[in-house]
Formats: C-alpha cells, structure tokens, sequence
C-alpha cells in the first residue's frame, strides 16, 4: 500500500468512532509558529564563532556528553519512530522492543571496538579513518555507500512529517515537506553542526515531554483508566514482550529474540558505528570518555522512549473500543489521529510541534552529515584543501601547503553542498512510501550490513587488502539484492547477512 492510500485506509478503519473536524484554535497555532520561528532562531543565533570546517561540522568539539545522548536519540528518533511504532503495538504487541535490546548490546561493541579507533586520529569522518587502512578508493565506496542510503532513508522520514501535517492543516505533502525542509536548511546552512546538537537537544525536550503528556492524556481519555487498557489488551496478547520462537521467512515472526537482539546488535553497529549521521556526533565529543558516556546513556533513553512509545499504541487500541485489526494494513495514523481529534486545544498545537521537532531534528543532522562526508571524503576529485590530519599528512610529505584562504573557502563550500543536500531531500520526501517505519529500516539495512562488514575487516583482519574488501563491498551488495527482491527472508536479517558475507568475500578477496 502506497504513502497516500495507507494514510485513507488507517483514518477510515481506527477513527470513524471519534472522527470530528478538527480546527487548529488560535493556541494551537501559536505553539507551532512559536516553535518554528524560535528554532529557527536559535540555530542561526549558533553561527558566532565559525572560522574553519572543524567548527562547522564538529561543533568546535565543545558539546557535553548529556548534549550529545540527547542528540544521538532524537537522531534516531524520527517521525517514522513516533507516529510507526505505536502503530505497531496498535496491530500487533510490544515484541518489537526485543529489537531494542540489540539496539543495547550493539552500542556496547561500539564503546569497545570503534570509538578507540575513531579517536586515534582527527577524523571529520568515518570513512577518513578506511583511507588510512585501505586508500582513497575504498573511502570513496564506502562514502557514496553512505550518501545514497542515508539520502534515501531520509527522504522516508521527511516524507513522515506530512502524515501529521496533512492531518493538521488539510495541506498537501509537497507543501508540508518543502515548509519543513526550508526552516531546517536555514539554521543548518547558517549553524553547522553546533546548530544540529544544541537544536536537537532542544527537539528532543520538546517530544519527550509531549510524549510522556499524551500518556497521560490518553489515560484520561479511556472510560475506566489503565484497568479498561489492560482489559482491552488481554484479548489479544498486546503486552506479550518475548517471542523465542525462530524464523527468517516468517512476516508474523519478524520481532523475536533472536532476530531482536542478533538483527537489533548488528543494526546498532552499522547505523551508529558506520553511519555518519551518528559517528560525527561521536566526534564532535570533547574527548573519547565523553563520546563512550554519551553513546551508553543514549542507550538507556532509548529503551525508555520505545517502551513509552509502544505502550501508547496498546493504549489507542484500548480508546479505539478494541477494533478489529486486519493484516497487513498501515496504521501509522493512530497517534496522529487521536492528537488532532482528541487532544485538547493548546496541547494539540504542541504536540504537533513536537513531531515537527523530530522531523526538523532528523533533517538537520542527516543535511550536516550527507555534506561533511561530499565535502570531505571526495576532495581528490576538486583537489581542495581538507582539514584534519590525514591532509596534513599528505601535505608534509609532498612538501605542499594549503592557501592562506582555505579554511574560509572551505567553509563556503561546505554551505554550498548542504544547500544542494537539502533539494534533493526536499524531492525525495515528496515521493510515495509503504508501511513508514519498516520502509526506513529495510532501506538502511539493504547496506548498513555492506559498510559494517567493511569496518570490520579493517579492525579484526590485519591482512585485509583494498582490492580484497572492495569485492567483499560488491559482494555483499549484489547478495543483499537478490535477497531482498528474490527471496523471502525479512528485514531483521539483512545486516547480520550483509555483515557475513561482504567479510567472507571480502577474506577470500585478500588473499589474491
């Protein structure tokens, strides 16, 4: 089912009961406006004190831990998080935290594994640190890898936003998604990476807040209070949290243990150890103990967040008088539905800001990152000056210095790209999706397994070549492809698979 038509079939199945026009009150808008032009502000109000590209996409390297946790969740928080999960709860039970819990151990193998790497060096990027084990093609491989994926996993959760606008406002999505896309690039274009971690911080208060409200205004809303949920809940299993059982075929086993915690670890190690959105928020930490401590509290926040979530969607199911739910439909507009005909006057408008808080939250990290990484991992082909030390050490032994003007050349640059970065996200946030949250993670994990199997083998096997995990790279893509579109094996599998077999090849190619 396409983007348009789930968002028909989920407001015609779970709302007819409640259904009532909705009408933005005057408080209402003014909380939305507020937040718009205030954050906005705000992000451009961080410009002061930019010289250099280190400032620009690092932030200075000033940001706190807690700052950075909270930026690393509403990172990964997106509105295809708020407005999917509860979705799934609605129609299923709360099996998908299993996956949460790999989410938890993978951060662990970060904390040991990658971050000492990371900051043995000045890195501005992940893919800075394969050129200095393998060279500058497999640097450009694994940086264009990123750049697709991340553009179009973006583009998935852009398109989310105009769920809740179109909800709101009767607007269309293209005006939604162009609105949105406009106000982030301002602050990002103008603020940096210092814009996206203290904005997002900002972001992340505002949702979380608006979340823990509705919990609480939704409890309200249901005749009988939490012994009506638990009622409602029962018939159907809604709170059952474990599922042991196996299988990598099965559509109905898609969130167990196993394929939870093995598919939730290798995710977590691809998306927040490969992956520039979350590795240069590692780097811009003030030192490797700091960015260690925001990583693991971010995890902690995480498994709150997705429980709270996903107990608001056992708590619609409840509103909605139990309905009857039928396989494979969408019903992603649970939460939207019941804030824009069931929330009060003011708490509406600002839990309607609050979604448009993730959305802005995620754009903004995904614009930095998609351009540190054209800017920075691609300089031999413009032949630009990059900062850090891999140039410098280029320089030093090629007895050649970078202009007096660079650094500021560079910096105009870098806004440059994240100008063209945000009109191709503005395009493919326009574009029709499926089922919103599983779309996002299938896409991201078609090549998170390709990238984290490259990482790997330049951190576990000292005598991996560059030709050697470049076939592994290709490898992997090619078997990941086939199986996503010729055989029935689910999403959760893909990264362990993807991980597998680009290591495998990647082995064997070394040896020639």
């Amino acid at each position: 089912m396409h983007f348009a038509g789930a968002l028909d079939a989920a407001f015609q199945q779970p709302y007819d009961r409640h259904a009532r026009a909705m009408r933005l009150t005057a408080l209402d808008l003014t909380f939305i406006v507020v937040y718009l032009a205030g954050i906005t502000a705000f992000g451009i109000a961080l410009r002061r004190g930019q010289s250099t590209v280190r400032d620009y996409f690092l932030g200075g390297r000033t940001a706190p831990w807690w700052a950075l946790a909270f930026s690393i969740v509403a990172t990964e928080t997106s509105t295809l998080t708020i407005v999917g999960t509860p979705a799934l709860a609605f129609a299923g039970n709360l099996t998908f935290l299993q996956l949460v819990l790999g989410y938890l151990a993978g951060r662990v193998v970060i904390v040991l594994v990658f971050l000492p790497r990371y900051f043995r060096g000045e890195y501005y990027t992940a893919y800075q640190l394969m050129e200095r084990r393998f060279g500058a093609k497999v640097k450009a491989v694994a940086a264009s890898t990123f750049l697709v994926t991340r553009a179009l996993a973006e583009g998935v959760r852009i398109a989310a936003i105009g769920f809740v606008i179109q909800a709101a406002f009767g607007t269309g999505q293209r005006t939604s998604v162009l609105l949105i896309v406009a106000l982030v690039l301002v602050y990002t274009f103008e603020g940096g990476m210092k814009a996206v971690i203290w904005t997002d911080v900002v972001q992340f208060l505002l949702y979380f807040s608006g979340s823990i409200a509705t919990f609480f205004i939704l409890l309200h809303a249901i005749p009988g209070g939490w012994a009506s949920v638990v009622h409602a809940a029962s018939a159907t299993d809604k709170f059952r949290l474990f599922d042991f059982s196996f299988s990598f075929t099965n559509p109905g086993k898609t969130y167990t243990f196993w394929s939870g915690m093995i598919g939730g670890t290798f995710l977590t190690m691809a998306s927040h150890g490969t992956d520039q959105t979350i590795v240069q928020r590692l780097l811009a930490a003030k030192s490797e103990r700091e960015s260690k401590i925001a990583l693991l509290a971010s995890g902690g926040i995480i498994l709150f967040q997705f429980a709270l979530f996903l107990v608001l969607g056992v708590m619609l199911y409840a509103w909605q008088g139990a309905p009857v739910v039928h396989a494979g439909q969408s019903y992603d507009a649970v939460l939207p539905g019941f804030i824009v005909t069931a929330m009060p006057s003011g708490m509406r408008g600002f839990m309607i800001a609050a979604i448009i808080a993730i959305a802005m939250s995620n754009a903004s990290g995904s614009l930095n990152s998609l351009a540190a990484s054209s800017v920075l991992d691609f300089q031999e082909l413009r032949g630009g000056y990059e900062p850090g030390g891999a140039q410098r050490a280029s320089q030093e032994k090629n007895q050649v210095s970078a202009p007096a003007d660079a650094p500021r050349n560079f910096l105009r640059y870098s806004r440059g790209v994240t100008l063209i970065w945000g009109a191709i996200l503005a395009l493919l946030g326009t574009l029709n999706w499926g089922p919103m949250l599983e779309a996002g993670l299938t896409i991201a994990s078609i090549t998170f397994g390709i990238l984290l199997g490259l990482f790997l083998l330049a951190f576990l096997l000292r005598r991996a070549t560059a030709s050697g995990v470049l076939i592994g790279m290709f490898a992997g893509l090619a078997a990941i492809l086939y199986i996503h579109f010729r055989t029935p094996l689910l999403w959760t599998w893909y990264v362990p698979a993807g991980t597998l077999i680009t290591f495998l090849a990647g082995a064997v190619g070394s040896l020639w």
